[in-house]
């Protein structure tokens, strides 16, 4: 067995990521470095508000077909790993593995219950009336995002047709471990994060017999999981011939536990070494810093070495991102889609898109260079009555910095409970834009790292993947390893005072929204 990965430069691995709306997968060496990268869009139905469909047929045959591209002219028996990574969305199957429907027309091809559906709302809030103790891991509130409310709807709405025949609710990163071994064992990582799973006490009868879920409790919860694994742990005899045949890879190379795709960029970024740059995180532990996954939404995860319950911010949970570690985290729903939403509803959109075409760039790359001459010429701040690109621009950097004062407000919110947090590392879409990175840089006051290679998310699975192969002897060494720094940014100190204050009225803001919160709720 090896340790590291310079003794065997010509080992590989792959990893497979299932985003919201395409499946990505790369061939990954042991330095970290992609050498092969695809990408297939994947299908996704709104029948009506707030419904959001998938189907995992769809999406493991869209796995098959960029994988099958990445390995093409490369020799497949040096492949030693594969690790899965995936929106946490719900899939149904009935006891002999087919699909069921999750919605009212009765179609088993949409068999998934995409992350960013919310029909469960009435569901929610009845689980989240009984204030059970599982809650206080959910930072007191669960999201309807997770899957509890998904299967009580279920149960609810769709008895015949898919509650009382289904045999398997799997997170769909630990279908695709299934699918790839025959195994169902699930990751520590969906169970905790997703379904109130406790990694040291298992599940607990009390909550489902309590929100009317007692069902599940039956046959010792197959139906959800009763062999629980740490992410990177090796499954079963790794990849099956039938799962190797549609895949293009060789069969028994091993499979690991999977993990949500927001803490497989975590895993990607947040082990780098950062010798040599002059950040303060240099001589202090993993635990002072800060993963941000930024792309369609934002995550926040933050890991220490015991418990740390943190008011409003996900966790902790006991070994869901990097084994040993506690992981707590906050987040931000739909921030990159907000400032799409924002730059496309306004007036002078068209206007942006022509110039942007003529010189060659992209919106965003267009609007940062527009900002630095309306900056030369006054100082950006407050809105106008305008329509034109300038006032555009203005209201992109604006909420630009709003997601970098929200940010802070959630590292403040764990620091305040006990984590001790120096430096952020950023990965996903949002970390491309030179304008969000040195927002948050300027806006935290910390530095930001960015890796090596952009696609963080597809590296932290494949570093699953090389942990499940025994190349490495952890996780952690694995993730030192194969992450690796691309760039600082250091935070400007220029504008400290002015962003200090603009953050006490964004404070005030969010105090005054809970205000009125109360009173449109109150009797």
């Amino acid at each position: 067995m090896m340790s590291g990965g310079d003794h065997e430069p010509g080992h590989y691995y792959v990893g497979i990521d299932v985003g919201t709306g395409s499946v990505r997968a790369a061939l990954v060496d042991q330095r970290g470095i992609l050498l092969a990268f695809a990408e297939q869009p994947i299908k996704k139905w709104e029948p009506k508000f707030n419904h959001h469909e998938q189907s995992s047929e769809d999406i493991w045959a869209a796995c098959c077909h960029v994988t099958k591209r990445i390995v093409q002219g490369i020799d497949v028996n040096r492949i030693r790993g594969l690790g899965f990574d995936a929106t946490c969305s719900l899939v149904v199957l009935d006891e002999q593995f087919h699909p069921l429907p999750v919605n009212h027309e009765g179609d088993s091809y949409r068999n998934v219950i995409m992350w960013m559906d919310h029909r469960a709302v009435s569901q929610v809030h009845r689980i989240n009336k009984t204030k059970h103790g599982v809650l206080q891991y959910v930072g007191g509130v669960m999201s309807v995002e997770m899957q509890a409310p998904k299967l009580l709807w279920l149960k609810e709405n769709l008895r015949e047709t898919c509650w009382d025949k289904a045999g398997h609710f799997f997170d769909l990163p630990d279908f695709l471990s299934w699918k790839a071994t025959g195994v169902t064992a699930r990751s520590l990582c969906s169970l905790v994060c997703k379904w109130t799973y406790s990694a040291e006490k298992g599940w607990d009868d009390s909550f489902w017999k309590m929100i009317g879920l007692e069902d599940l409790i039956g046959d010792n919860y197959s139906k959800i999981g009763n062999l629980v694994l740490p992410p990177g742990t090796s499954l079963g005899s790794g990849l099956t011939p039938e799962a190797a045949k549609e895949l293009g890879l060789p069969p028994g190379i091993a499979v690991a536990a999977s993990l949500i795709d927001a803490h497989a960029g975590g895993l990607g970024v947040i082990g780098a070494d950062v010798r040599g740059y002059g950040l303060i995180c240099e001589g202090q532990p993993v635990t002072s810093r800060l993963a941000v996954i930024c792309g369609t939404s934002s995550c926040h995860m933050g890991i220490s070495k015991d418990p740390i319950f943190v008011p409003g911010v996900w966790g902790p949970y006991f070994s869901a991102m990097v084994p040993g570690f506690w992981l707590n985290e906050g987040g931000q729903s739909v921030t990159g889609k907000l400032i799409d939403h924002m730059v496309q509803r306004h007036a002078a959109f068209p206007e942006l898109q022509a110039k942007a075409t003529a010189r060659c760039q992209s919106i965003y790359a267009y609007l940062n260079s527009h900002l630095d001459l309306i900056k030369k010429a006054q100082p950006v701040t407050g809105l106008t009555l305008s329509q034109d690109l300038d006032d555009l621009a203005i209201l992109y950097l604006a909420t630009v910095q709003a997601i970098a004062f929200g940010t802070r407000f959630i590292i403040e919110a764990m620091q305040a409970a006990g984590h001790s947090l120096s430096t952020l590392f950023l990965c996903g879409g949002l970390s491309k834009n030179p304008l969000f990175v040195q927002m948050h840089a300027d806006i935290t006051g910390m530095p930001v790292v960015l890796s090596q290679e952009v696609e963080s998310v597809l590296v932290g699975a494949a570093v699953l993947g090389a942990c499940a192969s025994g190349d490495f002897t952890s996780v952690q060494e694995a993730m030192a390893r194969m992450s690796k720094v691309g760039k600082v940014v250091f935070p400007s100190r220029e504008h400290t005072k002015y962003y200090d204050k603009k953050y006490q009225v964004f404070l005030k803001m969010v105090e005054h929204q809970k205000e009125y919160s109360a009173i449109m709720n109150g009797d």
